[in-house]
């Protein structure tokens, strides 16, 4: 960089520049100087090369330089184009190969942090709850900064990691990345810009970070409005979309008008039409429609459906209240739920509920409403197809790009989490029977009503799913184990670990034994963990290490289920429990094979064939549409994973005889 000639100042002045001080304008390249034009500098310029042109949709191509712009202390990279800035660019450093046009304002006013350092109140508007976030942070280390407040000390701890972070963050200067481009856009203030990120049409973006990349660019659209946020990597907020103290997560995608405030969003959620206050939204959070609002709630691999309404105003206190779906959990048309309540994981919510349920030990249940009042249908959700749907699109739907992962996500259906809870659940219908009797027509349940016909199904379909888990559990170790004598097979049952025994927790997404996570928070709050980059390490070793930690819970809940005695087990005890496992497996497919039927039933065929058509037309025509029940994808891969399951029973089976 060099300063301005006289003959160079000369020039642009004929070019209609003009400068408040030409001696704090500096160059790189004096052949570039034609392309800048009706410019006004003032304070300290930094002007790089202009040497090639942008190709713009339609094969119209413009050559980069500055043009009818107003710049204050602004260093500007090579290969820039920068047009009609209605008002100014002040104290922003702005990289290589920009396009910026039709820009009111890019200003940074004073020592920004970017969004970095705001506090969110999520589940209680009132506060209590804040998470402070920064563009480092993970759905787990907001989890706990949230739902741990009995733990002030760590809570404190939390809050100096991500004041560390802020504080890296914090200039005086705002910052354009390489390859951004900015058009059509209204009021930028306080902005931090990340790499290759497009923003077009926005209305206003203040304070905020948009921690894009080239692997993963994020877009912000037209009519946008975002004060004090944080949008990671592969996001895209569109179509005038308002953010107020948000933070959004990697491949996350908000649009159609979608209204968010006091809320967190962590990876793929996807929020669109509707309205968010105060939620933590976990990973695959999903909602699609005008009328659904959620507020003052937890969620995690959610779908919300139209018309979808929680309430936290139960008393004069305010909006004090809050709730809690555990992963998996749905909603279904016109649902609603007053505050407080907790449903269990992958459990489907049909109706107006007021009673404050909760139902964490009962996963996989149905909560419907009956005559105003909750009936509750343990575990008959592992059998719905739906459910085994979810489980299996959600890694397919991971948009992130595979380097630089914050969030670490666990997509078991059957995990120690859900399993545990079956246990418990299994515990408490089975105290339910012998307190009220085996004859009793309903049974009262936290505020829900239960059916005979329910509990003794429910206890029957968690059954099934405990040795499912098991089975698999026991076949998955066999498979790495050394099977060449009954000696060496049962000598390595025992685990060669204790972590993994007892509760497991899942910390958005992320799940693992109990006792791994308070030893993790006991160092944290012994201060032997200095930052949070440790802090994040050793979550992604917990997460690393799941399936050790796995066998460990599994060997001691297997012993406990089927009665055995460590040290006792004999081959027989092993055969017996995969026998009991191919069957669990086969039962279980085989509900869902009826059940991905009745999709096919004729009563699913009503609205199709229209005009008068007779049945057979009728029935060719949502063959068309639909397909076919034996050729549908699903009812295949059902079918092969009967067949491919049995046989590896009858493999394993096998193999344990001859030892």
């Amino acid at each position: 960089m060099r300063q301005l000639l006289e003959e160079e100042i000369t020039r642009l002045q004929a070019q209609g520049c003009s400068a408040v001080d030409w001696s704090r304008v500096e160059i790189s390249d004096a052949s570039s100087l034609k392309y800048i034009r009706g410019v006004r500098f003032s304070g300290d310029i930094r002007l790089g090369r202009f040497e090639r042109s942008f190709e713009m949709p339609g094969g119209i191509h413009k050559h980069t330089g500055l043009y009818n712009a107003t710049l204050h202390n602004v260093t500007i990279g090579d290969n820039c184009c920068i047009e009609n800035i209605k008002n100014y660019i002040a104290n922003y450093d702005i990289a290589n190969d920009c396009f910026i046009e039709n820009v009111d304002i890019v200003l940074c006013d004073g020592l920004s942090s970017f969004g970095n350092g705001v506090e969110v109140a999520v589940l209680n508007e009132t506060g209590g709850r804040e998470v402070t976030i920064h563009d480092g942070m993970t759905a787990h280390e907001a989890y706990l900064e949230a739902f741990y407040r009995h733990r002030p000390e760590l809570i404190a701890a939390l809050k100096r990691f991500a004041a560390e972070r802020v504080a890296q963050r914090s200039s005086t200067r705002g910052t354009i990345g390489e390859h951004v481009t900015i058009v059509d856009t209204g009021y930028i203030k306080n902005m931090y810009v990340g790499p290759y990120a497009k923003v077009e049409g926005a209305g206003r973006l203040k304070n905020g970070t948009l921690n894009s990349r080239k692997e993963a660019p994020i877009h912000v659209g037209y009519g946008v409005i975002a004060d004090d946020f944080i949008v990671q990597d592969g996001s895209s907020v569109e179509d005038c979309t308002t953010l107020t103290r948000v933070y959004v997560g990697q491949a996350c995608s908000l649009g159609h008008g979608y209204s968010a405030s006091d809320s967190l969003f962590f990876c793929n959620c996807q929020e669109e039409n509707g309205e968010a206050c105060a939620i933590f939204a976990g990973p695959f959070t999903v909602t699609h429609h005008k009328s659904t609002l959620l507020i003052a709630g937890m969620f995690s691999f959610m779908n919300a459906g139209s018309g979808s309404n929680q309430s936290n105003h139960m008393y004069k206190l305010g909006p004090i209240h809050q709730g809690a779906m555990e992963r998996g959990a749905k909603t279904s048309s016109d649902s609603y739920i007053l505050w407080p309540a907790r449903i269990g994981a992958f459990s489907l919510v049909m109706g107006r509920h007021s009673s404050h349920a909760d139902t964490s030990d009962l996963p996989f249940s149905y909560l419907i409403e009956k005559n105003g009042e909750t009936y509750l249908a343990p575990a008959v959700n592992l059998r719905s197809v739906g459910t085994v749907r979810d489980a299996q699109k959600w890694p397919k739907r991971d948009r992130r790009h595979p380097d630089g992962r914050l969030d670490q996500i666990n997509f078991n259906l059957l995990s120690p989490y859900t399993i545990d809870k079956m246990f418990r659940g299994l515990h408490v219908l089975q105290e339910l029977e012998n307190l009220s009797g085996a004859t009793s027509d309903v049974y009262a349940y936290q505020s829900a009503k239960i059916s005979n016909s329910s509990l003794r199904r429910g206890q029957e379909l968690y059954r099934i799913a405990i040795e499912k888990f098991l089975g698999n559990s026991l076949i998955s170790h066999l498979e790495r184990t050394d099977c060449s004598s009954a000696e060496s097979v049962l000598e390595a049952l025992q685990p060669s670990r204790t972590e993994g025994r007892g509760m497991w927790v899942d910390l958005a997404g992320l799940i693992a034994p109990k006792e791994l996570v308070n030893a993790l928070l006991d160092d944290v709050e012994a201060g032997l963990v200095q930052s949070a980059g440790d802090f994040d390490s050793r979550l992604r070793l917990m997460h690393a290490n799941y399936y050790k930690y796995e066998w460990t819970w599994a060997y001691e809940k297997m012993v406990e289920y089927y009665g055995l005695y460590p040290g006792r087990i004999t081959i027989e005890d092993l055969i017996r429990i995969i026998r009991q496992w191919k069957d669990s497996v086969v039962r279980l497919d085989r509900m869902l094979y009826a059940d991905a039927k009745k999709e096919f039933s004729l009563s699913a065929h009503t609205g199709f064939g229209f005009d008068g058509a007779s049945q057979s037309t009728v029935d060719r025509d949502f063959e068309q549409v639909r397909g076919d029940f034996e050729s549908n994808p699903f009812v295949t891969a059902t079918l092969e994973h009967i067949q491919r399951k049995s046989e590896l029973g009858d493999r394993m089976i096998a193999m344990l005889e001859a030892l």
